[in-house]
């Protein structure tokens, strides 16, 4: 069986980190406000402290949502490729809270995807190191190794990223689940 690796957060969930932002600035943030990778940006940089007190209390993984179709590609995936979950859990300005998010990623696949072996999932921020046949990531330095296939997700960051550019990088785009299911269950 061919080997995939997925990225989780922005592929095959989201909307938790947007959600506790709106919830400690008592906003009404969408993606379409977001400009940069990092949601957290939105913080003014005089609550930040106060942002992280809040957020260490939180997890984020109980205000998130399946992306449309996630589930049932996957399934469908899992009978004819080996999938591997392979994700960061270190937080750019938080890494006390870490090992919190290391444990809340871990439960919400094992709850949300039980016909993926906890053995599959790899966390690690390097991800060029894993080798596999297809990559599957939202982040384009992400697809960065060896693989025979790599899909950038289209998320809220990665929009501007041009055709081009994703052919100099041996990249091709995927708009969603659908689009996979299309490429890799013909």
């Amino acid at each position: 069986m061919k080997k995939i690796m997925i990225d989780m957060d922005d592929v095959i969930c989201d909307g938790g980190f947007l959600s506790l932002v709106n919830q400690f600035l008592k906003a009404n943030y969408t993606l379409k406000d977001v400009k940069s990778y990092y949601i957290q940006d939105l913080i003014p940089k005089e609550q930040y402290k106060e942002w992280s007190e809040f957020f260490n209390t939180k997890n984020v993984y109980d205000y998130v949502k399946f992306l449309p179709n996630t589930y049932e590609v996957m399934e469908k995936l899992s009978k004819k490729y080996e999938l591997y979950i392979t994700t960061a859990y270190i937080f750019r300005d938080n890494e006390e809270y870490s090992a919190n998010n290391l444990k809340n990623k871990f439960e919400w696949l094992s709850k949300n995807l039980p016909f993926i072996s906890p053995d599959n999932y790899i966390f690690t921020t390097n991800k060029e190191i894993i080798n596999c046949d297809i990559k599957i990531d939202d982040k384009l330095s992400n697809l960065s190794g060896n693989a025979q296939m790599k899909m950038l997700f289209t998320a809220y960051h990665n929009k501007e990223l041009t055709d081009k550019e994703l052919e100099k990088n041996g990249v091709i785009r995927v708009n969603g689940w659908k689009d996979i299911e299309k490429i890799l269950l013909k």
